[in-house]
């Protein structure tokens, strides 16, 4: 293991919020990835011991963005989801052996705009009196990463281009509901979260294609049926389609995708 995947694992197993920041800003792009190692299939990201993980139904509710309490409960939870997201891109730096330098450097650059994301969210939290931590929240965002730990392809289908990418899809809606309530500050933040996201799906799908093509798979069938076989959820719609075109997705993936929406509003 070279001494970046070493620091790259630091930061990943890091617990303490402040500690990781600090940890992810230190990264640098590797040099080299030859004697990037693999490593155990099994393995767990640190996360603080607040906030309380519990079952997505017993989040707090929050609709009324006029009120402190609403607001607060939203940027909460967007705040957890970029917490989650330092941890899946450094989980993917992390985890899989055997890639080009440059897929190294693209992962621990996106674990730093993700830890960026979350240092504005928490920024907001706090200019509202509370903190992150003070909420419960849920822990499926990690879930799927242990899924997928065994296959960098799977990975990079089911996070960055499944999950990663409902947020090119819902954050139009939210940044329009933070607009109403007059939380300029927050629709700024969430600007530019959407703006770096579509960077960061754009690499998922580049990644993706990449190994598609080293393996001589045919992406879109691939992506298909992976989606088939690791999610059979439906999804609340409507995409982001400009966006989604932007991050790498084919107009036969998005056919798919639209082809499994249940109808209702994803914001």
């Amino acid at each position: 293991m070279n001494d970046m995947q070493r620091r790259t694992a630091d930061a990943l197993f890091c617990s303490n919020p402040e500690q990781k920041l600090v940890l992810v800003a230190m990264l640098e792009a590797p040099e080299t990835a030859g004697d990037w190692c693999a490593v155990s299939p099994v393995r767990r990201a640190g996360i603080p011991d607040r906030p309380e993980l519990v079952a997505p139904k017993a989040l707090p509710r929050r609709r009324n963005l006029h009120s402190r309490e609403g607001r607060f409960a939203l940027l909460h939870a967007l705040a957890h989801i970029e917490f989650n997201a330092i941890n899946l891109a450094l989980d993917a730096a992390y985890g899989f052996a055997g890639l080009p330098v440059e897929y190294y450097a693209d992962w621990i650059r996106i674990a730093q705009e993700e830890a960026f994301h979350f240092g504005l969210l928490r920024n907001l939290l706090q200019n509202l009196g509370g903190d992150y931590g003070d909420l419960p929240a849920h822990g499926g965002l990690w879930e799927m990463a242990e899924k997928t730990m065994g296959d960098v392809l799977v990975r990079m289908a089911m996070v960055p281009r499944l999950l990663e990418a409902r947020g090119l899809d819902v954050t139009p809606g939210i940044r329009a509901r933070l607009a109403g309530a007059g939380d300029r500050d927050a629709v700024a933040v969430l600007e530019r979260i959407e703006a770096d996201e579509v960077g960061h799906v754009a690499t998922g799908s580049h990644w993706f294609r990449t190994i598609c093509a080293q393996r001589n798979l045919d992406p879109d069938a691939a992506f298909l049926s992976l989606l088939e076989k690791h999610y059979r959820g439906r999804t609340a719609g409507p995409l982001a389609r400009e966006q989604r075109l932007k991050a790498g997705f084919s107009p036969a993936e998005l056919e798919f995708l639209e082809s499994r929406l249940d109808g209702r509003e994803g914001a």
